[in-house]
């Protein structure tokens, strides 16, 4: 029984940074929190991020697979947006964390 809960632990952690992970790439945090407020389609990320159709497409898709953005059709453009708002929390509470240590981060080398 022992080696089972042991099993489900080191998986639960294993999601968990594959959690992170989403988030940690710096064009899909830019993305998200572009998308928490407001939805917006490709084109308009495109312009505000300055950054290519198939990056953002390819970061959205990411987003969009492992649940942090959902998607609505509206003719032939797709609008995304942050709906769940624990990620808009994790988001807020990281800057903050951030804000507060930001000397320590910067000069962490172990990263």
């Amino acid at each position: 029984m022992n080696d089972q809960l042991e099993i489900k632990n080191t998986l639960h952690t294993e999601l968990i940074s594959k959690f992170f992970h989403a988030l940690s790439n710096p064009t899909r945090l830019k993305i998200a929190r572009k998308l928490l407020d407001e939805e917006r389609n490709v084109g308009q990320l495109v312009g505000e991020l300055q950054l290519k159709q198939s990056q953002v497409s390819n970061q959205l898709a990411c987003l969009k697979d492992c649940g942090f953005v959902t998607s609505r059709q509206e003719g032939k453009f797709v609008y995304y947006k942050v709906t769940d708002e624990r990620v808009r929390e994790i988001i807020q509470l990281a800057t903050n964390v951030v804000s507060d240590n930001a000397d320590y981060i910067n000069s962490c080398t172990k990263l």
